[in-house]
């Protein structure tokens, strides 16, 4: 049966290239199961992290970066945690290329470890006070190793969700992204209880320690039961003959599928950039809303979009997913401007508004990650996902709080900030058809040696 050769790569048997390909039952198998969600701790904790760090900002800046202005404090927090999200793609460099080189596993195993230990340095480093600028350094030293990490983790976690069903890839990757989206949940939970079992004054000054803490020793816990995965399967059948370069083999013969996955992804990176940084700011500093009533409508997109990927991501996977892609990415900018009108006239209530922004955007979520493996062959599918999804974070959701509130700045229009999910939709739609020419190589036979691209023959 198919689903034992898979178990046997896993356990490190040599199967077949063939034997690992061969069409799998309907559905994911038990041990697919434990794999995906086991492979999504990393990314749940980069999501924790990340509106963690956004929670305890204030706090984070009171301890290593005092200055006479409180802003200008603020400023270089996030100057930090800028610094770690363009850290990423060259994570994704290094990291992709040692996974597409010597395995997956070691890689996994690494960066989750690293992002961990970090995390609980951070949590544990003396402030500004007690160790001067040295403090500062240290943990601007530590931001950027977690955003090394990171570059590699979620792209890794894609791979191997892929490469363990690539009969059911797509909703493997929804199954992934549905359990990464619980790490907001869980520091939306831990914000909570530190701000309600803790005086004001304890959590404004050590709650940001003891949720960092708390995350850093909840991501090891994580390691130790991560170390029970083995190699992914594909690779596995791969392994006689990796790629030795698999940077140069990826931008030598795969360049075009790299500009593809960029801006397939630039819909994705912008919309997770729209919703979980500025829109909570632009609702309570630019409309006026209380911020518990904005992040309710937070809360309640993200568990749309959770939810919704899920039935796409199944969907995905029975017809072209590339299809399902250019639909979420066309209804981001067609509803973008009547989505922002709504909002700035108080129209509809912001939790429907936020609810239906979740469905659409629950098309590309769902469909995103299983279009970039699909780009690339076993060989360099790790370099080529980590390029292709950093890049695009890096431009399009990176970018995306800054360029938003500049926006609204310099043309006083609280409706500007449609225009940034317009372009970045249209540039995910306009990439989209390329995918028919460029994608279909999760599960194709895949020869010893590297076969020219048609964009470079």
């Amino acid at each position: 049966m198919a689903s034992d050769e898979v178990r046997g790569a896993m356990r490190g048997d040599a199967p077949t290239l063939g034997a690992v390909r061969a069409p799998a039952a309907p559905g994911l198998t038990g041990a697919q199961w434990r794999t995906i969600v086991l492979a999504s701790l990393g990314g749940a904790l980069e999501f924790y992290d990340f509106i963690i760090y956004g929670i305890f900002v204030p706090s984070i800046a009171a301890a290593f970066f005092p200055a006479s202005d409180p802003l200008v404090g603020l400023v270089l927090s996030f100057s930090v945690f800028a610094g770690g999200y363009l850290a990423r793609p060259f994570g994704g460099l290094l990291l992709g290329a040692l996974g597409d080189r010597f395995g997956r596993r070691g890689v996994f195993l690494f960066s989750l470890g690293a992002i961990s230990a970090s995390t609980v340095a951070m949590g544990l480093l003396p402030g500004y006070a007690s160790w001067g600028v040295g403090a500062t350094v240290l943990m601007v030293a530590l931001r950027l190793v977690q955003g090394l990490c990171l570059g590699g983790e979620l792209p890794c976690s894609i791979v191997y969700a892929v490469e363990t069903a690539p009969a059911r890839g797509g909703f493997a990757c929804g199954v992934l992204f549905f359990c990464v989206n619980s790490g907001v949940s869980l520091a939306a939970l831990v914000s909570l209880a530190v701000n309600t079992l803790m005086p004001p004054e304890a959590a404004a000054a050590t709650g940001w320690r003891v949720a960092f803490v708390f995350g850093g020793l909840t991501g090891l816990a994580s390691l130790a039961i991560r170390r029970r995965l083995h190699e992914s399967p594909e690779f596995a059948a791969l392994r006689g003959v990796a790629a030795r370069t698999p940077l140069r083999e990826l931008f030598g013969a795969y360049p075009m599928p790299v500009l593809i996955g960029i801006g397939t992804s630039a819909a994705t990176s912008a919309f997770n950039g729209m919703m979980f940084v500025y829109l909570p700011a632009y609702l309570v500093r630019v409309l006026h809303h209380a911020p518990a009533e904005a992040a309710w409508a937070q809360n309640a997109g993200l568990a749309t979009t959770s939810v919704g990927l899920l039935a796409v991501s199944w969907l995905g996977d029975r017809m072209p997913r590339r299809h399902l892609l250019a639909l979420g990415a066309g209804l981001l900018a067609a509803l973008s401007y009547p989505f922002f009108a709504a909002l700035a006239a108080g129209s509809l209530g912001i939790v429907p508004l936020f609810v239906l922004a979740g469905a659409v955007a629950a098309l590309i979520n769902g469909t995103f990650a299983m279009v970039l493996a699909d780009l690339f062959p076993t060989r360099v599918r790790f370099s080529g996902v980590a390029v292709s999804y950093n890049v695009s974070q890096t431009l399009f959701g990176g970018t995306v709080p800054l360029v938003a509130a500049a926006l609204v700045a310099g043309t006083g229009s609280p409706l500007s900030p449609a225009l940034v999910m317009v372009v970045c939709a249209a540039v995910a739609f306009a990439a989209t058809f390329g995918l028919k020419r460029h994608g279909g190589r999760v599960g194709a036979a895949e020869p010893a040696s590297p076969a020219p691209h048609p964009s470079v023959a």
